[in-house]
C-alpha cells in the first residue's frame, strides 16, 4: 500500500496540470456560448415557463443529435424516467428488472410508478446490466402467463427492464434488448449519463422502446435541471407530452384534464440554456476525449485499470473512472485526493444496500459488490484552458 500510495501525488499533479489551483470538482458546467443571450431573449419574450419556442427547439435538437424520431423535454431526468415507465405500462405492484449499481433516480422513478426493482448483476467491464446475468435470471425465475411475464417467486408481473449506460459507457444494450424481446419485456434505457455515446454509429437511448436523458448541472451539457424522453414511437411521444403537461386537453381557454398527469414539462428558460449548450456539445465531447486520453496514458504507466468503452462503442467520458486493487486502496486514494482539494468519489452505494430496497430480490450481485469496493470517479470537466476552443 505504501508503494501504491506514492503514486497518488503524481495523479493529483496530473489533475492540477489540467484544471489549475483551488478546489477541483468532479464535473462543472461550461457556459461559453450563447447561454446569456438566449436567456435574455427568453426573458424579453415573457415566455419563461413551459410554453415557449426554445422548448420545442431543444427537443428537435436532441432528437436530431441522437437520431430518435421524437423527444419530449421534462423538468429533470427522474421525471423522464417516471413517465417512461408509465408509458410502457408499468403499474402499481409490478416489478422492473434493473441494476443495483446506479444512481438513486433509477429506483425512485420505479417507486413513483408503484413498482419495485429486481436487481440483476452488471458486467465488470461496462459496469452496466449484464445480458448473461439477465438471461440466467429470466430462465430461472420468469414464466409467461396469458401473454404477460411473471416472477415465479413473487407472483408479480415483470413489466419492464431498465438498464443504465454507466458514466456514459454503453452497456451491452443490443443483447439486453434481444433477450427482453424473447420474453416480451419492454426496455427503457436510462441514458441519463450518455449523451454523445454510441454503439457503432447508433446513439445510446435508441435501442429500447423509450429512453431518458438528464441535463442536470453536472452532466455533459446542462439546462440547470432538466431531462428528456426520446423514442421512435409517435404515439408514445404524444402521450409523453400529454402526461407531462398535466394531461390537459388542448383548448384555447378551458381547463379539462382527462387523466392523472404531471407538471413535468421543462420551462423555456431551461430550454434556452439547452439550445446554447447544444451548440457547444461536439467540441465538449472532443475535449473530454482528450482529457480521458491523458488519464489513459497516466494509469497505463502505473498499471491501474482506466475504465474504457467496449470495442465498437464510443463513450462520452462524462465521468472518468478507475478500478483500484482493493477497498483499502480505494479509501486511501479518496482520502488523499479529497484532502488536497481534488474531488474524487466512490461509485454510488448499491441500491440493494439502501434501506428502501434492501429486501428486493437480487441474483447475488457479485460483480456489483466487487465494483462498489474499487471504482473511483475522477475530475472530468472541460478544463478552463480549453474554453477558448468552445468560443471559437
Amino acid at each position: 500500500m505504501v508503494e501504491r500510495a506514492a503514486l497518488f501525488q503524481p495523479m493529483v499533479d496530473l489533475v492540477r496540470s489540467m484544471y489549475g489551483g483551488g478546489f477541483i470538482p468532479l464535473h462543472r458546467p461550461a457556459f461559453e456560448g450563447n447561454e446569456r443571450q438566449y436567456l435574455v431573449d427568453c426573458i424579453d419574450s415573457n415566455f419563461v415557463s413551459s410554453v415557449g419556442a426554445r422548448v420545442v427547439e431543444f427537443e428537435q435538437q436532441i432528437a436530431a443529435f441522437t437520431g430518435a424520431n421524437f423527444a419530449v423535454a421534462t423538468v429533470n431526468g427522474t421525471a423522464a424516467l417516471h413517465v417512461a415507465l408509465e408509458l410502457v405500462g408499468v403499474k402499481h405492484g409490478d416489478e422492473v428488472i434493473t441494476q443495483t449499481l446506479t444512481f438513486i433516480a433509477t429506483c425512485n422513478a420505479m417507486s413513483y410508478a408503484g413498482a419495485r426493482p429486481v436487481f440483476v448483476d452488471v458486467d465488470r467491464d461496462t459496469m452496466g446490466l449484464s445480458p448473461d446475468a439477465l438471461r440466467r435470471f429470466l430462465a430461472e425465475h420468469a414464466e409467461v402467463r396469458d401473454g404477460q411475464v411473471y416472477n415465479k417467486g413473487t407472483g408479480r408481473r415483470l413489466a419492464a427492464c431498465l438498464p443504465m449506460h454507466t458514466f456514459g459507457h454503453p452497456c451491452r444494450i443490443e443483447q439486453i434488448v434481444a433477450i427482453c424481446e424473447e420474453y416480451g419485456i419492454a426496455v427503457v434505457e436510462d441514458a441519463a449519463e450518455s449523451l454523445g455515446s454510441y454503439v457503432g454509429a447508433r446513439h445510446t437511448g435508441t435501442f429500447g422502446k423509450l429512453a431518458t436523458l438528464s441535463f442536470n448541472g453536472n452532466k455533459v451539457i446542462t439546462t440547470g435541471g432538466g431531462g428528456m424522453v426520446i423514442t421512435d414511437d409517435e404515439a408514445l411521444a404524444k402521450r409523453a407530452k400529454h402526461l407531462t403537461t398535466t394531461a390537459k386537453v388542448p383548448h384555447p381557454y378551458e381547463f379539462v384534464h382527462d387523466e392523472i398527469g404531471y407538471n413535468y414539462r421543462m420551462p423555456n428558460l431551461n430550454a434556452a440554456l439547452g439550445c446554447a449548450q447544444m451548440e457547444l456539445l461536439s467540441k465538449m465531447l472532443e475535449i473530454k476525449a482528450e482529457v480521458a486520453q491523458r488519464y489513459r496514458e497516466f494509469f497505463a504507466g502505473i498499471g491501474t485499470r482506466f475504465v474504457e468503452p467496449l470495442p465498437g462503442t464510443t463513450a462520452n467520458y462524462w465521468l472518468n473512472a478507475i478500478v483500484l486493487d482493493s477497498e483499502e486502496e480505494r479509501d486511501a486514494f479518496l482520502q488523499y485526493t479529497n484532502s488536497r482539494e481534488v474531488m474524487t468519489r466512490p461509485v454510488w452505494r448499491l441500491m440493494s444496500r439502501l434501506p428502501m430496497f434492501q429486501h428486493c430480490q437480487h441474483d447475488g450481485l457479485e460483480n456489483s459488490r466487487w465494483l462498489e469496493a474499487r471504482v473511483v470517479n475522477l475530475p472530468s470537466s472541460v478544463p478552463e484552458s480549453d474554453f477558448p476552443r468552445l468560443r471559437a
